[in-house]
C-alpha cells in the first residue's frame, strides 16, 4: 500500500511539473489532460485507501518515507500517517479539485496563461496532499506553507491587475502572522517532547499536562495550552478566523476556479483539519478549546453579517465561506470534532458548487459579477439553476440536504457543551443561521429571479454554459444534497473516526446528542421542530418577501439604518486597519530597516565598510615595501630583538 500512498501525492505533482517545464510545447489539451489525470490517479488511489482501511478496517498505515536529518535525537522525516481521518480529506480534497479540472478547461479557455494555471492547481493539490497525509509535524509545515505559496501565486494570477497584486500580498502577509504562532507552537512541541512525529507526541501528551512555562516572569502557563493556542493562530491565518480573517473576501481576485478549490476543500479547512488531527492535545486543554469556541462563534456571527451588504456575487459566497468556517471551528472548541469535519465534508462539496455555479453565471454575464444587474437567468440557465439551488439549500441547512446534517450536529452539539463561551457560542450560531438563509437567497433570488437587468447585448447572448462547466455542477450536486443522509450514523454517531480523533469523554457532547437519535430520518424529523430550522425559514423568507416583493423595503432598511450599513460595508474597519496600520506600517518598517540596517550597517560599515578599511590598510602598509634590501634586513632584525625582549622577560 506504501506504494499507492506516494502515487496519491506525487501524481498531481508530476502533472504540475509537466505543464509548469513543458506546456508551452506540449500544448494546451495536453497539458490539461496531464495534470487532469493525475488529480483523476490521486481520487482513485483514494478510494482504494477508503475501501482498505475504512471498509475492510485494517489497521492505519504510519510510517516514514525518508529521513532528511537526526539532530540532537529529532527525526526529520517526510512520513504518512494514513487513517480514517486521513483517508477522508483526500477523498475529499481529490474529488473537489477533479472537479475544479475539469471546470477549469471551460472557464479558462481563452486565458493565455491556461497552462501555468493548471501547473499551479495541480501544485496545490499536491501541497494540501502532503499536509493532510503528515505523520509529523515537519511535513505539516511543509504542506502548510506550500498551501501558502501556491495560494498567493493563483490570487495574484492575473498579475497585470494592481487588486490583484494587493489581494495576494495581503494574503500573504497575513497568513504569515498565523504562521509565526504556528511556528513557535511546532518549535515548543520541538523543545519539550524533544520529537517531531505525531504518535510520540500525542503519547507523552497526557504526562505534559501539568508541566507549566513562564513567559512572563512570575506568571506559570499550561505547557499544554500554549502549544494548543499558538498552533491555532496558524490555523485562524489558514482558516481565517477573526482578525486574521481579511486576506480571504480579497483572495477573490483570483480566477473562480481557484476559488472554489481555495475556499471549498483545500487551503481554507487547513486549520480545521489540524486542530482535529491535534484533538488528543486540545482535550488536555479546556482554556485553549474555548479560546477556540469564542473565536469561532465571533466568526461565524460578524462575517455573516458582512455577506448581507455584498453586491459580488463572489464576494456573497466568499463571505459565507467566512461563517461557515466559523461554525466548523465552534464545532471544534465544543469538543465536537467529528462534527467539525463532517460540516467540513459537506461544506467542501455544496461551496464548490456554489463558486463554479457563480463561475457559470459570470461566463453566461459576460464576466458582469454585480448581483444589482442581473436577475431572471432562471430561463437562460436552467442547469446552473437547480444546481445552484441546491447548493443554496444545502448551505442554509434545509431539511435533508447535506448542509443540514452537518450544520444542525454543530448546533446541537454546541447546546450541550459545558465549555466556558458555549452560551455566548449557541446564541451566535442560531443568529448566524438566519443571517445565512438571508444573504444566500438574496443573492440567488437576485440572480435567477426577479426583473432582467442586464444590458440588452448580454441578454441577447445569455446561455447555459458549456458541458465542461455544467458537469462538475451536477456531479458536485449529488453530493451536496445526499452525502449528509449517507454519513451521518457512521460519522456522528458511529465510531467512523476510530481513534483518528480522540475526545475525553466528559465533553463528549456528541455522545450525549445521538442518544435520541439512532438513524438520519430520526435526526431530521428532530431538526423540524428545533429552532435552527426557524430560523432558516425565517430568512429564506425574509428574503423573498424584501427582494421578490417590496424591494423598496431594503432601500428603507439600509436608509434607517446607514450608520450600520456603512460599518459593515468597512469590515468592520479591519481593512482600514490593515492598510493605514498593519500593511503601512509594515512597509514603513521595512523601508526603515533597508535605509538603516540594509544601506547603512549592512552597505555601509559591514560590506563597503570592511572594503574601505582592507583599502586604507593596504594604503598605509605599501609604505614598508620601499624594495632596499637593508630595510628589510633592519626590519628583520628588530623584530628578532623584540622577540628575544619579550621571551627573557617572560
Amino acid at each position: 500500500m506504501k506504494g499507492i500512498y506516494l502515487t496519491i501525492a506525487l501524481a498531481p505533482m508530476i502533472g504540475a511539473v509537466i505543464a509548469g517545464f513543458f506546456g508551452s510545447r506540449i500544448g494546451r489539451t495536453a497539458t490539461h489532460l496531464v495534470t487532469t489525470a493525475g488529480v483523476a490517479v490521486s481520487f482513485i488511489c483514494s478510494l482504494i485507501v477508503f475501501k482498505h482501511i475504512v471498509l475492510d478496517g485494517s489497521a492505519p498505515f504510519n510510517g516514514a518515507i525518508y529521513t532528511w536529518l537526526v539532530s540532537d535525537g529529532i527525526r526529520f522525516e517526510i512520513g504518512f500517517l494514513i487513517d480514517e481521518l486521513t483517508t477522508l480529506m483526500m477523498m475529499v480534497v481529490t474529488f473537489v479539485s477533479l472537479m475544479v479540472h475539469i471546470y477549469t478547461v471551460g472557464y479558462m479557455k481563452d486565458d493565455p496563461g491556461y497552462q501555468r494555471f493548471f501547473c499551479y492547481i495541480s501544485l496545490f493539490t499536491f501541497s494540501m496532499l502532503m499536509l493532510v497525509m503528515a505523520n509529523n509535524f515537519l511535513q505539516l509545515f511543509f504542506g502548510w506553507e506550500a498551501v501558502g505559496l501556491v495560494s498567493y501565486l493563483l490570487i495574484g494570477f492575473w498579475h497585470t491587475r494592481e487588486t490583484a497584486i494587493y489581494a495576494n500580498l495581503k494574503a500573504f502577509l497575513v497568513n504569515r502572522v498565523g504562521d509565526f504562532g504556528f511556528l513557535l507552537g511546532i518549535a515548543a512541541v520541538a523543545m519539550y517532547f524533544n520529537s517531531l512525529d505525531y504518535a510520540d507526541v500525542f503519547a507523552a501528551a497526557p504526562m505534559m499536562s501539568d508541566v507549566t512555562i513562564q513567559i512572563i516572569p512570575g506568571h506559570d502557563w499550561s505547557l499544554l495550552t500554549v502549544i494548543c493556542i499558538l498552533l491555532f493562530i496558524g490555523a485562524m491565518g489558514k482558516s481565517a478566523q477573526v482578525p486574521l480573517h481579511v486576506w480571504l473576501p480579497d483572495s477573490m481576485e483570483g480566477p473562480t476556479p481557484i476559488s472554489a478549490l481555495i475556499h471549498a476543500a483545500t487551503m481554507v479547512t487547513a486549520g480545521i483539519f489540524l486542530v482535529a488531527r491535534m484533538s488528543p492535545m486540545y482535550e488536555l486543554s479546556e482554556v485553549a478549546l474555548s479560546f477556540v469556541l469564542i473565536i469561532g462563534a465571533v466568526t461565524a456571527l460578524f462575517m455573516g453579517l458582512l455577506g448581507l451588504v455584498q453586491n459580488d456575487i463572489k464576494r456573497v459566497v466568499a463571505y459565507s465561506t467566512l461563517s461557515q468556517l466559523g461554525y466548523m471551528t465552534v464545532a471544534l472548541g465544543a469538543s465536537a470534532y467529528a462534527a467539525g469535519v463532517f460540516h467540513l465534508m459537506t461544506h467542501a462539496f455544496f461551496k464548490a458548487l456554489l463558486f463554479l455555479a457563480a463561475g457559470s453565471v459570470i461566463i453566461a454575464m459576460h464576466h458582469q459579477q454585480d448581483i444589482r444587474k442581473m436577475g431572471g437567468l432562471k430561463k437562460y440557465m436552467p442547469i446552473t439553476y437547480w444546481t445552484a439551488l441546491i447548493g443554496s439549500l444545502a448551505l442554509i441547512g434545509f431539511p435533508g440536504t447535506s448542509g443540514f446534517f452537518s450544520k444542525d450536529a454543530i448546533i446541537e452539539a454546541v447546546h450541550a457543551s459545558t465549555i466556558p463561551g458555549a452560551g455566548f457560542a449557541y446564541a451566535a450560531v442560531l443568529m448566524g443561521v438566519f443571517i445565512t438563509a438571508l444573504y444566500t437567497f438574496r443573492m440567488f433570488f437576485l440572480v435567477f429571479h426577479g426583473k432582467e437587468r442586464m444590458d440588452d447585448h448580454t441578454r441577447e447572448n445569455l446561455k447555459e454554459s458549456p458541458w465542461v462547466v455544467t458537469v462538475p455542477l451536477v456531479l458536485l450536486a449529488i453530493p451536496s444534497l445526499m452525502i449528509g443522509y449517507v454519513t451521518i450514523d457512521a460519522m456522528l454517531f458511529g465510531d467512523y473516526f476510530g481513534d483518528s480523533i480522540v475526545v475525553h469523554e466528559s465533553r463528549d457532547v456528541l455522545a450525549q446528542v445521538g442518544e435520541g437519535f439512532t438513524t438520519a430520518g430520526a435526526f431530521m424529523v428532530h431538526g423540524l421542530i428545533t429552532p435552527a430550522f426557524w430560523f432558516a425559514m425565517a430568512g429564506l423568507g425574509t428574503a423573498w418577501f424584501v427582494y421578490m416583493k417590496r424591494p423598496d423595503l431594503a432601500d428603507f432598511a439600509k436608509q434607517q439604518c446607514l450608520p450600520l450599513f456603512k460599518l459593515l460595508d468597512r469590515n468592520y474597519g479591519c481593512d482600514e486597519f490593515n492598510d493605514k496600520f498593519f500593511a503601512a506600517g509594515s512597509r514603513k518598517l521595512g523601508n526603515v530597516l533597508s535605509k538603516t540596517g540594509d544601506a547603512k550597517l549592512i552597505d555601509g560599515y559591514m560590506v563597503n565598510g570592511s572594503a574601505k578599511a582592507v583599502g586604507w590598510l593596504a594604503s598605509v602598509a605599501r609604505y614598508t615595501q620601499t624594495g632596499y634590501l637593508y630595510h628589510y634586513a633592519f626590519a628583520m632584525i628588530f623584530g628578532l630583538v623584540v622577540l628575544l625582549t619579550l621571551f627573557v622577560m617572560v
